[in-house]
């Protein structure tokens, strides 16, 4: 997944490079031609693409109730919420520089060839950052390596407000473009560590809705900003907001869900159902039998209030905790 990942990032950091240069080499036409052949080369990929047969053991899932179970999942997986915070904070201000940037050449008293300079520079940053995101992986955990990427984007955008000088912007392009890909890399692998086989695809659904979206609404908000206040402002303000994101380490911290055993358990054995119910229309009691030390109740307790929501995310219309009666210690 890393490599994957790396590999996307690094295309979408040298893709628009190679199109300002095409754009003013051979004109919008060449460009856009390009473009829809390398398309084209995908989608013979995917046709060609054969995946080994899966045996399961469960009934073909409906579109709607797939659906309806990735958002129930969604909204009770604490752990996934954690990357989508993380991913949403970091993408909404690091959309500044990337929409700003035309901007910033023309302040520059520069031309498209200098965009396209700047965009290769970040497209070379990237480049380096998949070579060094290895060796960085083996000595940092990915909440450390994010928080320094975040830092030095931070600093690159701040430095894009601050500095008129063409060719100390091209230096800070090199370290953005490689921060930003050890960025977004760590929190793709993190998207999809955190979450079990059976709901990655919906689950990196809204990883990646939630990272469009950053990025459509970061570029149209800092846009404004800049219309109004001016794009040197612009660029600071995202530069304040990646380091007050930092904060967001300590209450969304990546550590606790990526050291989740989410391999499938043994298989349960078959419930016996009377032939005369029906499956898919009568609600299923399901209860589990705890025989709690006294003296321990309360820590039980506390653990169960964190059970509920591990429950109702797997499918629970009700859940509650109830103590026998009959039986001290015992609860249901």
């Amino acid at each position: 997944m890393s490599l994957n990942s790396a590999g996307y990032n690094l295309a979408r950091a040298a893709g628009p490079a190679v199109g300002v240069w095409l754009l003013a080499k051979s004109g919008a036409t060449t460009n856009f031609l390009v473009n829809a052949l390398a398309f084209s080369a995908v989608v013979i990929v995917l046709y060609r693409w054969r995946e080994a047969p899966r045996k399961s053991v469960l009934p073909a899932e409906r579109f709607s109730g797939a659906v309806r179970a990735g958002i129930r999942y969604v909204a009770h997986a604490p752990d996934l919420q954690a990357v989508l915070v993380r991913a949403g904070g970091f993408v909404i201000s690091r959309s500044a520089l990337w929409a700003l940037l035309p901007v910033l050449v023309r302040q520059l008293g520069r031309g498209p060839s200098a965009y396209g300079a700047l965009l290769s520079e970040l497209g070379a940053g990237a480049v380096a950052g998949a070579a060094l995101l290895p060796f960085f992986k083996r000595r940092a955990t990915l909440d450390r390596l994010i928080g320094c990427g975040t830092l030095i984007f931070a600093g690159v955008t701040l430095a894009s407000a601050l500095v008129r000088n063409f060719v100390l912007i091209s230096a800070a392009m090199l370290a953005g473009g490689s921060a930003w890909l050890i960025v977004i890399s760590s929190l793709n692998v993190a998207a999809r560590m955190v979450v079990p086989a059976w709901v990655q695809a919906r689950s990196l659904s809204v990883y990646l809705l939630v990272f469009q979206g950053g990025m459509a609404v970061g570029s149209l908000a800092w846009g404004i900003v800049a219309e109004t206040e001016g794009y040197r402002w612009a660029l600071a303000g995202a530069s304040a907001g990646l380091l007050l994101r930092m904060a967001l380490v300590l209450r969304y911290s990546l550590k606790q869900g990526l050291a989740l055993n989410l391999r499938p358990a043994g298989k349960w054995p078959t419930p016996e159902i009377s032939p005369d119910s029906s499956a898919e229309n009568t609600p299923v009691l399901v209860t589990v039998q705890y025989e709690i030390d006294r003296e321990r109740v309360e820590e039980f307790i506390s653990e169960m209030r964190r059970m509920e929501a591990i429950r109702r995310r797997d499918g629970a219309l009700q859940w509650g905790l109830f103590i026998d009666p009959a039986g001290p210690g015992r609860y249901v």
